[in-house]
């Protein structure tokens, strides 16, 4: 069960798929059960159970009532969604949608193959159900998170969790765990290339505005790694996910016009706004990054190797390095301190590190530094990179002054847990449920018969 819960964001996304058409469908398939005004078909429980066996790595065993009682968990959450009126903005429907497909691409290789194999007419068609699915999925997880909005634990409730534990013989066991630090510098590119990389956008902005096509553009010289789904097409508003130079662009142009080059720490762009509604516009862009020549990733390598060496004759600490040369935003301020995105805290278990990372910090003791490396970021920068392991810890059992972080955690998931129960609980008895066939007779966790 805990397979399927983890799993749930994907099965939503496959059950979409696999009941497209569902209300012609509901004569030749039967309805397994109703969620307030939701229906859930009994393929597409035969279906999730499929997809199960099909993706995991072993044999789980789990039942036709486990896979309906979690469906219809998330469906009581986006009936109740509804209900409270919570909005959920096309543009993060439209990114969503987007992510999906370049998902799809990348384990199935061509779109053409991804609209034929889930049995779509066309893209435009599978992203018409891929929307649908995308809005349900963001109801469930906003209305999911206005429940549990306001849970905090406290110091007391803490440690009574580690306590209980504790008493039951049940802490977990925590492997090698380290915090490191870094210093980057990034290459940068010449003036000639930046030069070059504006005029050549200059160049593709008088082709549009003669009457060229900004989607062929955007293919042909774009460097988004989102283009060859969306064209360099984008849906915003103003609180949309977007850097700050895009925004100001998009905002500032009227219906088919197209911007000036502008920077970003992308790169390069020229924009076109393609549909203005209301406070949200389509926009199609195209990205060009300045080529970085030798000389300069040279520079910047030969630059970040000089600095190690002042650090390892102590004639700097490390953390003076970081204020002094380094260029990277998020941990500059920082001093440098890498802050694990899983857990909110600086500490990484290092079996559950990547393999190149693993590679490098693998072996080193506290206190000592990595070579130097070169990394290419998501957004194409390219930078020199050093690690220092600031502290390691060894393999233990969790101990709460040590892993304080973590139980706070912990304790935290649980409480939220336990609300998000007592909702089900009651909204359950103010929703309309219907169970057909042999689901009537499952022993469910929750009481959906009543």
């Amino acid at each position: 069960m805990k397979f399927v819960k983890k799993h749930h964001a994907l099965w939503l996304c496959l059950l979409g798929f696999y009941s497209v058409n569902a209300q012609e469908r509901i004569k030749i398939d039967g309805v397994a059960a109703v969620i307030g005004e939701n229906i859930i078909l009994d393929s597409d429980i035969v279906k999730f159970k499929q997809e199960i066996a099909s993706r995991a790595e072993e044999e789980i065993n789990v039942t036709d009532c486990e896979i309906m009682e979690d469906v219809m968990s998330q469906k009581l959450l986006a009936h109740h969604a509804v209900i409270d009126s919570v909005v959920v903005s096309d543009a993060e429907i439209s990114s969503g949608v987007e992510r999906t497909l370049a998902h799809f691409k990348s384990q199935i290789g061509d779109m053409d193959q991804v609209v034929e194999l889930y049995g779509f007419d066309d893209l435009d068609d599978l992203k018409g159900e891929l929307t649908r699915i995308q809005r349900e999925n963001a109801l469930i997880s906003k209305e999911r998170e206005s429940i549990v909005a306001d849970v905090v634990v406290t110091p007391e409730e803490i440690r009574y969790f580690y306590k209980d534990l504790k008493d039951k013989g049940d802490l977990p066991n925590f492997g090698v765990e380290v915090e490191l630090s870094q210093i980057t510098i990034k290459a940068e590119p010449t003036e000639a290339s930046i030069q070059e990389t504006i005029d050549q956008l200059n160049k593709i902005k008088k082709d549009i505005e003669d009457g060229f096509s900004m989607r062929l553009k955007a293919i042909l010289y774009s460097e988004d790694p989102g283009v060859a789904q969306n064209g360099g097409k984008y849906t915003i508003t103003r609180e949309s996910q977007f850097v700050k130079e895009f925004k100001e662009a998009a905002f500032s142009l009227e219906e088919g016009e197209v911007s000036e080059p502008f920077k970003s720490q992308f790169g390069y762009h020229i924009l076109q706004v393609e549909k203005i509604k209301g406070q949200q516009r389509d926009v199609r862009h195209i990205l060009i990054q300045p080529k970085i020549d030798e000389a300069k990733l040279n520079a910047a390598k030969e630059k970040l190797e000089s600095v190690r060496a002042e650090i390892v004759a102590g004639d700097i600490s490390f953390e003076e390095a970081v204020t002094k040369y380094s260029d990277d935003e998020a941990t500059r301020l920082n001093k440098g301190v890498l802050v694990n995105g899983s857990t909110n805290d600086s500490k990484f278990e290092l079996n559950k590190m990547g393999a190149e990372l693993f590679a490098k910090i693998d072996g080193l003791k506290e206190g000592e530094l990595t070579s130097v490396y070169f990394e290419e970021s998501d957004q194409g920068v390219k930078l020199y990179k050093l690690m220092l392991v600031k502290n390691k810890i060894d393999a233990h059992q969790a101990d709460l002054s040590k892993d304080y972080v973590k139980f706070q955690q912990l304790a935290l998931q649980k409480k939220r847990q336990e609300t998000l129960e007592k909702w089900y609980d009651t909204k359950i008895k103010d929703t309309y449920v219907k169970l057909n066939g042999k689901y009537k007779d499952c022993s469910f966790q929750k009481q959906w018969i009543h």
